[in-house]
């Protein structure tokens, strides 16, 4: 399986369990409902723009999209800390999640490097 493959596959399964954490977090009123909204917004973000990305007609086209893919990461990685911080879903449930974003931080950042290395040589 190539690269490219293996992180959208990746990050669609990522994005269904934000989903499905989204769905507990739902069933609480207040705050979590909001945090809820943020955090699907984000965490299945990721999938859609490294998706977007493998659609894209040149280099220039597909750092842009993994780029976007990657703030999305940092902002779903600051909704899961906040969320354990407030402690409204066990952190067992959240840590996982946590690992996972800084993994997908880590390989969006590594592809991106990679490609610009790759476009000025």
């Amino acid at each position: 399986m190539s690269e490219p493959q293996r992180i959208t596959e990746r990050t669609f399964e990522f994005a269904v369990r934000i989903v499905k954490l989204c769905r507990v977090l739902d069933e609480n009123p207040g705050v979590a409902r909001t945090l809820s909204k943020q955090l699907i917004r984000s965490g299945t973000s990721i999938g859609a723009n490294v998706e977007r990305s493998q659609a894209a007609q040149s280099s220039a086209d597909f750092v842009p999209k993994l780029e976007i893919a990657l703030k999305e990461a940092r902002e779903t990685q600051y909704w899961l800390k906040l969320l354990i911080a407030i402690e409204i879903v066990p952190e067992s449930r959240l840590l996982p999640l946590l690992v996972e974003t800084q993994e997908l931080l880590k390989i969006l950042a590594s592809i991106i490097v990679k490609t610009k290395q790759n476009r000025t040589h």
